[in-house]
């Protein structure tokens, strides 16, 4: 479940200029290494404006595109949630370091305007180590937006 919620992300989806229903924004995920400062920069608006992305560069490495999308309302823990399909990377190769976490954001035409929603920290860093690499989403989301 996200870690960290952009706040453009935010005041974006308020505005009425995200949607995450299936079929309507390209939303798409990457996988980040440990030298990331995503998790950290809250601030960011677009892709290419984060001091560091160090997005993996392990072999079999690609941005993945969610084929599965929907937004539904949970009454009984009064909330919304966005979910997705797992994800599963095909024999990932170790990078240069650890995983640390997946960017999610919204696809446009490349990094300069592609916008940054929200980041999910892995519980511990992980080395694919050549193996399918899955990304299981909770049951109950992606990311989950509740009364304060």
């Amino acid at each position: 479940m996200a870690s960290l919620v952009y706040n453009n992300f935010m005041n974006l989806l308020l505005k009425g200029d995200i949607d995450l229903d299936e079929g309507q924004d390209d939303i798409r995920c990457a996988l980040l290494m440990t030298n990331t400062t995503a998790d950290t920069e809250e601030e960011t608006a677009l892709m290419n404006a984060f001091g560091t992305l160090d997005e993996c560069d392990g072999a079999n490495y690609v941005r993945k595109t969610f084929s599965s999308q929907s937004v539904g309302i949970d009454t009984s823990n009064d909330r919304s949630e966005f979910d997705v399909e797992d994800l599963t990377w095909s024999a990932l190769g170790n990078g240069t370091r650890e995983l640390q976490g997946m960017l999610v954001y919204k696809h446009v035409t490349n990094d300069t305007d592609s916008i940054p929603l929200f980041f999910v920290e892995f519980s511990s860093a992980q080395s694919p180590g050549g193996s399918d690499f899955t990304v299981a989403v909770n049951a109950e989301g992606l990311l989950q937006l509740a009364q304060g």
